[in-house]
């Protein structure tokens, strides 16, 4: 989850925000990790490198933004987080029939 936010009217400021779900140890999903400007680099950088598919949605990434690490998604952006998570399963599939 990626996204430029304003930040003093004039300079956009990088943030990203990363989740896990493992359904056997959580309820739903997990900030793994987030941060600006340069941590947000990191996070997308190996994001990329992993083939981690990436979503751009600033509503949700201020929300997230917001949360703890290894907290639990609130359940209240349950949805937003489905949608993305539906968005990366897609694309997991994808890569795996092209690599067949």
């Amino acid at each position: 989850m990626s996204s430029e936010n304003q930040n003093s009217g004039k300079t956009r400021r990088l943030q990203a925000a990363a989740l896990r779900y493992d359904q056997d140890r959580h309820e739903a999903p997990v900030i793994v990790a987030k941060g600006s400007s340069a941590v947000a680099e990191k996070i997308i950088a190996m994001a990329e490198k992993h083939d981690i598919p990436l979503q751009r949605d600033p509503e949700l990434l201020q929300i997230l933004m917001k949360l703890e690490i290894n907290q639990e998604i609130p359940e209240n952006v349950f949805h937003a987080v489905a949608e993305v998570l539906a968005m990366v399963y897609k694309a997991n599939r994808n890569f795996g029939e092209k690599n067949l």
